[in-house]
């Protein structure tokens, strides 16, 4: 896995937040319950969000955390960033230092490309697409384990009768 547990655990709480029909404060609690993820770890990945400004939190009875800006602003290469650092984009695949075209490992020119367009295309998708990407296919965002999945849930917490509740 490139992405560390922590970054996974980032990307899918800000993909489950932007499958919601508003954008508004939700509990940590529910979206560690519904993805499935410690919430105690949970907490912690979000506050690196909060503090790359990409999450705003709110304490209180109605507090949670939301996202900072629009979901057509916030590219998978910032939460990315916000967790793990850019390394991903810029590193050797072996973490071999000084690894370059004067001095490549086995992979580099393999890797070189690949980083390329793993760098775009994390820049290029948003929280908007992958979020209707989530609804629209009904696709799930964790473990098996997870009792619904993001279209399910929130016919069922807009109260909607035209889609079942699933186990």
């Amino acid at each position: 896995m490139l992405l560390s547990k922590s970054c996974v655990y980032g990307v899918q709480a800000a993909i489950y937040m932007a499958s919601l029909p508003r954008n508004e404060y939700v509990a940590i609690q529910e979206i560690a319950r519904e993805l499935n993820i410690s919430f105690h770890f949970l907490t912690k990945v979000l506050q690196n969000l909060t503090q790359a400004g990409l999450m705003v939190s709110y304490r209180g009875p109605n507090g949670g955390i939301a996202l900072a800006r629009p979901t057509s602003s916030i590219n998978l290469a910032d939460i990315i960033d916000a967790i793990d650092g850019s390394d991903i984009f810029h590193e050797c695949l072996f973490g071999l230092p000084g690894c370059g075209i004067a001095d490549p490992c086995p992979a580099h020119e393999n890797w070189s490309t690949m980083r390329a367009r793993l760098h775009n295309l994390c820049h290029m998708l948003t929280l908007e697409e992958l979020g209707k990407r989530a609804n629209q296919l009904n696709v799930r965002l964790a473990n098996a384990s997870v009792p619904m999945k993001p279209a399910t849930l929130i016919a069922a917490i807009t109260n909607s009768s035209q889609a079942p509740i699933e186990k």
